[in-house]
């Protein structure tokens, strides 16, 4: 019964979003490639959890939280758009470019 109960409350964790999009992050862009009007600003490499007690997230779940850091970094150094720079990895991590597509 405890093991039930303890994979019930695994499974339920793994499905759970833990990043917040801040209001300045809401602002920034995804794009697969820059235009080039846009000025780099540098990169940054998001990480969050892949698996949760050996049980793998969701490749979407992973995926959205990722961005969603990177929009938040991006936001914070002044940047309007974010590009996937790499693939996710299996531990959880992407890198991304951060870059000034607007009005400066």
């Amino acid at each position: 019964m405890r093991t039930a109960i303890t994979l019930t409350l695994i499974t339920l964790l793994s499905a759970c979003t833990w990043v917040e999009l801040t209001e300045q992050g809401e602002a920034v862009t995804v794009v697969s490639a820059v235009p080039d009007t846009c000025k780099r600003l540098g990169q940054t490499s998001s990480t969050t959890k892949a698996d949760i007690a050996s049980i793998g997230r969701s490749d979407k779940k992973v995926s959205t939280e990722l961005t969603t850091l990177a929009r938040n970094a991006a936001a914070n150094m002044g940047g309007d758009t974010i590009v996937p720079e790499s693939e996710i990895s299996e531990t959880g991590e992407q890198r991304f470019g951060i870059y000034r597509c607007g009005a400066e």
